[in-house]
């Protein structure tokens, strides 16, 4: 494998209370001695952090999103157009561009420059694979990125160009091989370009225990967000209220669609069945998850298109030995196999749900074998340090050719 530079990674915001996946990954780079830096191109929004946080040991770099006087940015372009290999031919190469997208890339091109970063790899392929496509160019290296889910699938007012954005990246990386075969046919990816590898947990940390005796609350977590699923989730609560059932649910996170999921839970009458609990921390989410009778994924395809590529939610509960109930939603059945590690029901349907969750409470052996094939497939496709080398070998692949060339030179 050839070593491996410096990589940058470029970010739309750094940190996200619910991009746990992107931690994981930095780290991991990181235990296996790669020096990573980091991009982040919009302000922080979060109020709560994970506390993996604190050891992240690459430095980042908050590139400015807006220049006070046309003068400074004019400045930025002289100094990208004296200092960067064929900067200013790469700039004249530039269209349909936004400004503020250009004058970052500036920036992370230089900041390249000064560093000796020699290769991209971005999350999403939204703003922050903009960014990295046209710093890459500037800085003359290479770029990546993954693509998860609503950078695929959301229907955007403005045009996302996916399809140049896989053409001219070293390669493409997505979550699932739902994704893969839905990129290959709709943005014309080369199949040999984009690469499954999904998203890793730190096994040391998710460590598995059998479902020991017969709990009664259902656990579900994530953002309030229409693609989420939650209203689903509530009617089919709703359905074993009916049938008798003393089973309660508690719902982590927060979002958007709270307002509307409250009420929905007061006109039908369950607020003593299911709890909104708002965000908690990861070491908080793996303690309920360890003491639920498992866990509820009724994720959806929303109205605009949106929806989730492959819940980390659910890898953490398979990887804890927490039973899941998941949906048929894009790449979840390649990880919640229908009655081998975990139910698989159709979306936006309560009664499906319902009737999955009951099984489950009735048949507490048949949580037990799921979760032990659960865990399973955890270990075998999931597992973190063996994924983020993948992923750098993606990386190693990509600056291959420049290496040869610089080489030659």
């Amino acid at each position: 494998m050839t070593s491996l530079p410096r990589i940058g990674y470029v970010l739309k915001r750094y940190p996200r209370y619910s991009e746990t996946f992107v931690v994981t990954e930095i780290l991991a780079h990181e235990a296996a001695g790669t020096q990573i830096d980091i991009f982040a191109l919009r302000p922080v929004e979060e109020t709560h952090f994970q506390d993996m946080l604190g050891r992240v040991r690459a430095p980042v770099q908050r590139v400015p999103d807006s220049f006070r006087t046309p003068h400074a940015l004019w400045s930025l372009i002289c100094q990208a157009r004296g200092t960067l290999p064929g900067g200013w031919a790469a700039l004249q190469g530039i269209e349909n561009a936004e400004g503020r997208d250009v004058a970052q890339a500036i920036i992370v091109a230089l900041a390249c420059h000064q560093r000796n970063i020699g290769h991209l790899h971005a999350h999403f392929g939204t703003v922050s694979t903009s960014v990295a496509r046209l710093a890459a160019r500037l800085a003359g290296i290479t770029y990546s990125f993954t693509a998860h889910a609503k950078d695929i699938y959301h229907d955007y007012d403005s045009p996302v160009e996916l399809d140049a954005k896989l053409r001219d990246a070293a390669a493409a990386v997505t979550v699932s091989d739902y994704n893969v075969t839905y990129l290959c046919e709709n943005f014309g990816a080369d199949a040999g370009k984009v690469v499954r590898i999904y998203n890793g947990l730190d096994l040391d940390r998710f460590t598995w225990a059998e479902p020991t005796a017969p709990q009664d609350e259902i656990l579900a977590v994530g953002r309030l967000v229409e693609k989420k699923g939650f209203d689903v989730l509530i009617d089919a609560m709703g359905l074993l209220r009916a049938e008798g059932r003393n089973t309660t649910c508690r719902i982590i996170g927060a979002g958007e669609a709270e307002a509307g999921l409250r009420s929905r839970i007061v006109a039908a009458g369950l607020e003593d069945v299911i709890r909104l609990d708002g965000p908690r921390p990861q070491n908080e989410v793996i303690a309920a998850l360890r003491g639920a009778a498992m866990l509820a994924c009724p994720c959806v395809v929303g109205k605009d298109g949106n929806r989730d590529g492959l819940p980390t939610v659910l890898l953490e509960a398979m990887a804890l030995g927490a039973p899941c109930v998941a949906t048929d939603v894009t790449g979840i059945p390649e990880l919640v196999r229908d009655g081998e590690t975990g139910l698989c029901v159709a979306q936006n349907d309560a009664k499906a749900l319902a009737a999955a969750l009951g099984r489950l409470l009735d048949d507490p052996a048949l949580g037990q074998q799921m979760s032990r094939a659960g865990r399973a497939l955890i270990e075998a496709e999931f597992d973190i340090t063996r994924n983020a080398a993948r992923l750098r070998d993606v990386f190693a692949d990509a600056v291959a050719p420049s290496l040869i060339q610089k080489g030659a030179a």
